[in-house]
C-alpha cells in the first residue's frame, strides 16, 4: 500500500486551529480595533447547538456576526460558544469548528472558505448540489478575497 501525505486534512486542521486561536484571543481580550467576524456555519452539523426556532429559520446554514453585541464567547478545541441577540432575545449558540463554512474579517480583508471534501472515488468535477454540502467529513479550505462577498 502506498502511503501519502494528506495535505488537505493538514490544511483543514491548521485553518480550524487558526480560527480557534483568533476566537480564544478575542474571548480573553475582546475585539481589537475595527476587527469583526462574519461566520457562516452548517446548522445541520450534529454538534451545532442553537434554539429550535433558529434551526427552523435557518435549516441549512446561518451567518452570525461577532462585532458589537455578543457575550460569553468561550472556546474549546472543537468549537466556540457565544450568546447573541436576535431582536431583543438573547440566544446561546455552540458552533463546532468543523461546521464553519466561511470565516471573514472584513476589517483586514481576510477570509477562509471551507469546501466539502470530495472522496477520491468521485470525479473532481462533480460538486454537491447547491445547499447540499455534506455536514460530516473533512473539508478543504482556501483563502478567499473579500471581493467575492461584495456586490
Amino acid at each position: 500500500m502506498t502511503r501519502s501525505i494528506d495535505y488537505g486534512s493538514l490544511m483543514h486542521r491548521a485553518f480550524r486551529g487558526l480560527i480557534d486561536d483568533v476566537l480564544t484571543e478575542v474571548a480573553e481580550k475582546g475585539l481589537p480595533g475595527a476587527h469583526h467576524f462574519f461566520i457562516t456555519f452548517d446548522t445541520r452539523h450534529p454538534g451545532a447547538k442553537l434554539a429550535d426556532w433558529l434551526r427552523a429559520r435557518y435549516p441549512e446554514e446561518m451567518t452570525i456576526v461577532l462585532q458589537h453585541r455578543f457575550e460569553g464567547l468561550k472556546t474549546d478545541r472543537q468549537g466556540f460558544a457565544v450568546t447573541l441577540s436576535f431582536g431583543e432575545t438573547p440566544e446561546d449558540l455552540y458552533v463546532p469548528y468543523d461546521a464553519i463554512r466561511t470565516f471573514v474579517d472584513p476589517s483586514v480583508e481576510f477570509g477562509l472558505r471551507f469546501e466539502s471534501h470530495t472522496p477520491e472515488a468521485e470525479p473532481p468535477e462533480q460538486e454537491p448540489a447547491a445547499g447540499k454540502e455534506a455536514a460530516d467529513g473533512p473539508r478543504d479550505a482556501e483563502i478567499v478575497r473579500l471581493d467575492s462577498w461584495r456586490k
